[in-house]
């Protein structure tokens, strides 16, 4: 028998060898705790084309990565990492291409990452020449179990390493004047280090560099291993923010990992407590559980009304490049470009929805809240019909009567609704399949549109009777051409308006129940003058049974003729039934 979820012998013990791996600052650092929101967007720089595309089962082809470069220009990324060069020669050869094809906007920053060796970083400055704008990214690592299980060296060896590449780069940095230059230093595996230690060596570069208006410098702290929940990251950003030196001329910069989940949170709570900007990936790709998602962050900012000064305008078109290049897929749960993310299958939740947007139309079409939809769909290319109200057996009445309206123009009556929506659970749950938009109509059209099966009405000339005894002033007889159970008959009937004379006929002639009318509603199913109408009918039986049909034409008097006939066979269909 295999082990499974209530195999008693092991269960989760386990868990009594992990410890907490983190350090809290020494002093405490929680003032990030008395803001709410972010204000302005943080410094974006994507990693996607390094720490993402390492993380690939297949790496991008030389000519996926400029695809990609160019995709990541369009929407606004002005910082770009676009490999490790000195490491990979398929990287060394991209960048290449890159500055030789001159495919770099002018605006944009390219980043390139190096170790603290010489051969490395002799490399780096070979591949990043001819470049306009160029960051260059020293690490290594820092915490204790990288000093004591890899490295086996002491925190002054540690920062000597560091040290030495800040020096070596500052050198190489000096020989190529026609480049401006940024540096950057991130003291890898930060959240397991020591913050003290952290401060301290992050410290000792920045003297090196010596950070100034015109080159600011990038301290980087990554949550190589996220390790902590978001709100130690946070307070671990807010002591290196309030004690790094330089501080007016140093770019604080986020790098979260998503070991825990946690990636965005940590990029929120770090820009509340000081931090710059932040390096991540669209979608959140990364070696093991990923990096920080931008697309979520800045549209969790624009959101709050926040420029994110990103452009996702066209998430479907992001998402479909995306999956293209990295083979990867975006899960249709997944923040803002997933395909489910706007769809509501609860009854009250699409009805709450279709009511939101109702009242947004007529009352403040300028602001969004509504119901259970954090963003208008439409400002990221989503379109309501097909994204919001989706239906299956758990959907109710409102959600399929938005369907109808939005996509195909009816305006279901409210004492309609239910009915319809009914109806369409159970041929979802029947089929235990998602119904379409179309297969919606289809239903919808087959059950309750010009029915003629068993009564058709084929032609009818009406005459007002005027001074017509018990009919009124609005008497009117009717001279009409049916079909009956596929014979064909001329009859003449009478009644107080032209649906009653028709129902005349229909009751002396057809063998059809006697049938009340109930009420009735109409509209026109296009805006201009040459559109059809729509006419919905209800009807009861001697036993007090509800029939609906409706009816389209282009004469709204043969629309409501329509669905009276449609509600009419609808009822005797229904008696059929019964009888067998």
């Amino acid at each position: 028998m295999e082990a499974g979820i209530n195999d008693k012998a092991k269960g989760m013990k386990n868990y009594t060898k992990y410890g907490i791996g983190y350090f809290m600052p020494p002093v405490e650092s929680m003032n990030w705790t008395k803001k709410d929101h972010i204000e302005k967007a943080p410094i974006w720089c994507s990693v996607d084309l390094r720490d993402g595309n390492q993380a690939l089962i297949v790496p991008m082809s030389l000519e996926e990565k400029i695809e990609f470069f160019d995709l990541l220009c369009s929407l606004g990324f002005k910082e770009i990492e676009v490999g490790f060069p000195a490491a990979s020669e398929t990287e060394y050869e991209f960048l290449r291409a890159l500055i030789e094809k001159d495919l770099i906007p002018d605006d944009v920053t390219i980043q390139v990452l190096t170790q603290s060796r010489e051969h490395i970083i002799q490399k780096t400055f070979e591949a990043i020449k001819g470049a306009k704008n160029v960051i260059v990214h020293l690490y290594n690592s820092t915490s204790v179990a990288q000093r004591e299980q890899v490295f086996k060296k002491s925190k002054e060896e540690i920062t000597e390493i560091a040290l030495f590449g800040a020096k070596m780069i500052d050198e190489y940095a000096s020989k190529m004047p026609e480049t401006n230059f940024m540096f950057e230093y991130s003291p890898e595996s930060f959240t397991g280090t020591e913050i003290d230690f952290a401060l301290d060596i992050c410290n000792a570069v920045i003297d090196v560099w010596k950070p100034r208006p015109e080159r600011k410098v990038i301290i980087n702290l990554p949550a190589t291993v996220s390790m902590s929940m978001p709100h130690v990251y946070a307070s671990q950003i807010e002591y290196m923010s309030n004690n790094l030196k330089y501080r007016d001329d140093v770019i604080v910069s986020l790098h979260p990992h998503n070991d825990r989940g946690t990636a965005v949170a940590d990029c929120e709570l770090g820009i509340l407590a000081g931090g710059d900007r932040i390096e991540g990936t669209l979608f959140g790709n990364g070696e093991r559980t990923g990096n920080a998602d931008i697309v979520t962050v800045a549209m969790n900012l624009y959101s709050h009304g926040v420029n994110p000064e990103l452009d996702f305008s066209n998430m479907p078109y992001i998402v479909e490049k995306y999956e293209q290049f990295t083979d990867l897929k975006v899960h249709p749960r997944q923040p803002y470009g997933g395909k489910l993310v706007f769809a509501a299958f609860s009854g009250s939740h699409q009805d709450a929805i279709a009511k939101g947007m109702k009242y947004r139309e007529e009352k403040d079409p300028d602001k969004w809240n509504v119901p259970y939809i954090p963003i208008d769909p439409s400002d990221i290319n989503r379109k309501y019909e097909a994204d919001v109200i989706r239906i299956n057996s758990q959907s109710g009445k409102g959600g399929v009567a938005y369907i109808l309206e939005t996509a195909y123009g009816h305006k279901i009556p409210k004492e309609m609704r239910e009915e319809l929506g009914y109806l369409m659970k159970h041929v979802s749950d029947v089929g235990h399949k998602e119904l379409s938009h179309e297969k919606i109509y289809e239903i919808f059209t087959k059950e309750y549109v010009n029915r003629k099966e068993r009564i058709d009405l084929v032609d009818a000339t009406f005459r007002k009777l005027p001074n017509s005894g018990s009919l009124g002033d609005g008497g009117m007889e009717v001279d009409a051409e049916i079909i009956v159970n596929g014979e064909r008959k001329f009859f003449t009937g009478r009644g107080n308006g032209r649906i009653d004379a028709i129902r005349d006929v229909f009751r002396k002639n057809t063998g059809a129940n006697v049938y009340h009318f109930v009420t009735y509603e109409e509209h026109a199913l296009e805006g201009d003058s040459n559109s059809r109408a729509a006419a919905y009918v209800a009807i009861s039986d001697e036993e007090g049974n509800i029939y609906w049909g409706v009816g389209i034409h282009n004469d709204i008097v043969y629309a409501s003729i329509n669905a009276f006939t449609s509600a009419i066979n609808r009822g005797e269909a229904a008696k059929e039934r019964l009888e067998k």
